[in-house]
């Protein structure tokens, strides 16, 4: 190695090393804030969808407008995920997908409103390693879907459809926009929710951005707008935690994987990533079991994706835990 190589590589891990001090000294926000983006950019084309995302409906969510004076119903949604496919087999496991619906009383008109992954969940949960490219490729936008139309037997078959209130023609407008901002700048779902311990004083590392964070978003937005809604039943929602230790920073793309310094770390997160890969096998898929079991319950590791950063999670039990639970109560939507 060169002197000069030499110098980069100690300039490169002190930086990395006072960035640690910085998070570790209390300057560090928990939970690290979700980043938003100037405009959401276009989905490059090697990612691809099992189910096309927004087949009927509006894929930037917007809205048609109705008149200012117009009542418009407002309906909770809850079905278990990829109910159309194997009905209720997700939801004895409390795996449910949350969505919106509305009911235009002047024109009859019904609408559907959900933020969901644009190539499924599994891809925005862990990432494609390429043959070409060291770094691993994620296939992670989210986006609004506002389609025409209440599928009733859908939502409530398994599920939930319950109208929650009414807002007005003015409120649902303001909304409308709302969401057309929202959906243009939070741009990539995330899957986990990082946690100290399944305690009620634990610390969160991470919060999730999924289906349900966005209708709580919409609740909250539709009660500053004045709007008074409220269940007759519990609402509960899905939540995937992870347990760990306080989280090491580790950087990004172009810092892990573009410096010869960091080639091992680097390497750890592509081996890591390679276990949960796509397509496996039957056979291939019984052994990533068992590395991920050694690697996040034996050896205590995780590596996290989080606003296009990777993260180093000391794991600890219970490790990882699927919920459905009562996460926001409806006092939180008043204003």
């Amino acid at each position: 190695m060169s002197r000069r190589e030499v110098s980069v590589c100690v300039k490169l891990l002190l930086s990395l090393h006072v960035v640690a001090q910085l998070r570790a000294d209390g300057r560090q926000q928990w939970p690290v804030p979700y980043r938003r983006f100037d405009r959401r950019p276009p989905a490059d084309s090697y990612c691809e969808a099992l189910y096309p995302f927004c087949p009927t409906g509006d894929r930037d969510g917007r809205f048609p407008s109705v008149r200012d004076s117009d009542v418009v119903s407002v309906y909770r949604l809850q079905t278990p995920v990829w109910e159309f496919k194997y009905g209720d087999v997700l939801g004895k496991l409390h795996i449910m997908h949350d969505a919106i619906g509305f009911s235009s009383l002047e024109t009859g008109a019904n609408y559907t409103m959900e933020w969901y992954e644009l190539f499924q969940l599994g891809n925005c949960t862990f990432p494609h390693l390429r043959p070409e490219m060291f770094a691993p490729f994620w296939c992670n936008q989210g986006a609004a879907c506002f389609f025409e139309g209440i599928d009733d037997l859908h939502w409530s078959q398994n599920g939930t459809l319950e109208k929650i209130g009414e807002v007005t023609g003015s409120q649902f407008n303001a909304m409308a926009q709302w969401v057309q901002d929202d959906n243009e700048t939070g741009i990539y779902y995330e899957t986990w929710t990082v946690r100290s311990d399944p305690g009620p004083n634990a610390t969160v590392w991470f919060e999730s951005y999924d289906c349900s964070q966005f209708v709580h978003r919409t609740y909250r937005k539709l009660a500053e707008l004045g709007a008074k809604l409220s269940s007759r039943s519990q609402t509960n929602y899905t939540k995937i935690y992870l347990y760990s230790g306080e989280p090491s920073y580790l950087g990004n793309d172009s810092a892990i994987f573009g410096q010869p310094a960091l080639k091992n770390l680097a390497t750890n997160i592509r081996q890591f990533y390679h276990t949960f890969r796509p397509h496996q096998s039957i056979f291939d898929l019984a052994f990533s079991l068992l590395e991920a079991y050694k690697e996040v319950v034996l050896d205590k590791s995780f590596y996290l994706y989080y606003n296009f950063e990777y993260w180093h999670l000391p794991m600890k039990h219970p490790y990882v835990q699927i919920t459905y639970e009562e996460e926001a109560h409806w006092s939180d939507f008043t204003f």
